[in-house]
């Protein structure tokens, strides 16, 4: 097509050159409107078939590791721990001594 367009300049500035009046539009005309064609003959076709649709992105993660299960921490021996353990101080009984009733 770039060929052609070359051709068509040519024969513009030609005619141009020879005084031909508005013939000279023509292959003008055709020198500018050529490459606008040429881009988008050259650009289409690239477009996927596929009509699926949307598809989410999905990362490729590596897979979790093997590792021993995450436990959690218990409160060493003396400690207070939550409400209700044997060594919290707030829980009657937990002193060692028997509670006090009235």
């Amino acid at each position: 097509m770039m060929g052609i367009r070359l051709v068509c300049f040519l024969i513009a500035v030609l005619l141009f050159v020879n005084h031909a009046g508005w013939l000279t539009a023509i292959p003008a005309v055709g020198a500018i409107a050529i490459p606008y064609f040429a881009v988008i003959f050259a650009n289409g076709g690239r477009e996927p078939n596929v009509t699926r649709g949307f598809r989410p992105y999905e990362p490729r993660l590596p897979a979790p590791s093997a590792g021993p299960p995450l436990v959690p921490a218990r409160p060493a021996a003396g400690e207070p721990g939550e409400p209700g353990d044997p060594g919290d101080p707030g829980t009657p009984g937990s002193s060692g001594a028997p509670p006090h009733n009235a």
